[in-house]
């Protein structure tokens, strides 16, 4: 019997590796959302990983005066697409599910709709991109109307670095996430390691002193092709540190270049929060559509779990050697 993702979770010692991606666009007939579903199923033929990341694409120009990058299309509903991608991979998918535009009676019936028709199990909840809506659903009421469903979902949050950056409160946002069910946590695209360290290390803190064992954090990680993807990047977010987008985009090889301060990110990361025995997994996404970023996206993931996997298995030997 396979496991579930919770069960493979469980196993604070190791690592857990995702991929991550969007649904097509929502005027793809579905014969086309199939094949591409199955185009990207090929591509990670050659790779092991646990489950897919299926994100929950909103219009979210209301949040920033600058123009998106890209344009904003909306694409297939996350719980359909993850329906589809585990039929066919047959390995668990956490469907992101944003609550923005929705009231509690059509949540509900999206959380029954993705249990019993699109067997989705591991769930994601994001809230509205702006402040300034006025017809989205709390984020945590919908947390209540999730924790009174009849069906249990291995429950997920944000960790956005970023936000600690600002405000230094992300710590508390986590562990206040966990009294509303949340069991792990996926951060943002890494860009800006000091960022994502100093908001680990809060929460570590921050758990010691309340008695409690940190939730696993899933780590985020996207190559960096072209000047254009580095400013969607920015728009979406992610705190990409000046050094850092001059070190990318004077490269001869941007795309190649990208790929290096993932990996230096990641290492840095490791050495800082190994120590603070938070439980790692590891996210990896192609945030454009680009063929050359796409392929780029699967041979970083080849590095970077290799190198988490490393580490926690140094790790590892080090703690049995000390608790000898």
């Amino acid at each position: 019997m396979k496991k579930s993702l919770k069960q493979r979770s469980s196993d604070h010692h190791r690592g857990i590796y995702f991929i991550g991606t969007t649904p097509p666009k929502i005027d793809t007939d579905f014969e086309s959302v199939s094949t591409i579903a199955d185009k990207l199923l090929a591509r990670l033929d050659e790779i092991s990983f646990d489950g897919l990341i299926i994100y929950d694409i909103q219009d979210e120009t209301s949040r920033i005066d600058t123009p998106r990058p890209f344009p904003f299309k909306a694409t297939y509903d996350s719980g359909t697409y993850a329906q589809l991608l585990n039929q066919k991979s047959a390995k668990p998918v956490i469907a992101y599910k944003s609550v923005a535009g929705l009231d509690e009676q059509s949540f509900n019936e999206w959380l029954s709709r993705a249990w019993y028709q699109n067997n989705v199990r591991d769930l994601v909840l994001v809230g509205s991109p702006s402040t300034q809506a006025t017809s989205s659903l709390p984020l945590n009421d919908a947390y209540r109307v999730l924790a009174e469903h009849s069906r249990e979902f291995y429950l997920g949050g944000v960790a956005i670095a970023e936000r600690h950056l600002s405000k230094k409160n992300e710590h508390i946002r986590l562990l206040g996430k966990s009294t509303l069910g949340c069991e792990y946590y996926i951060t943002q695209a890494v860009y800006n390691a000091q960022a994502t360290i100093d908001m680990l290390t809060s929460y570590a803190e921050e758990c010691a002193l309340n008695n409690i064992k940190p939730n696993r954090v899933i780590l985020t990680f996207s190559p960096c092709g072209s000047a254009k993807t580095l400013e969607f990047i920015n728009w979406l977010g992610v705190s990409v540190p000046e050094a850092t987008r001059e070190r990318i985009l004077s490269a001869d090889d941007p795309l190649y270049e990208s790929i290096k301060v993932n990996h230096s990110n990641l290492l840095k990361i490791l050495a800082a929060v190994l120590p603070l025995n938070i439980p790692l997994g590891l996210n990896i996404e192609s945030l454009t559509n680009r063929k050359t970023e796409i392929d780029a996206s699967i041979l970083m993931y080849k590095l970077l779990k290799g190198t988490m996997n490393q580490a926690l298995a140094q790790n590892q030997i080090d703690q049995f050697v000390l608790n000898r």
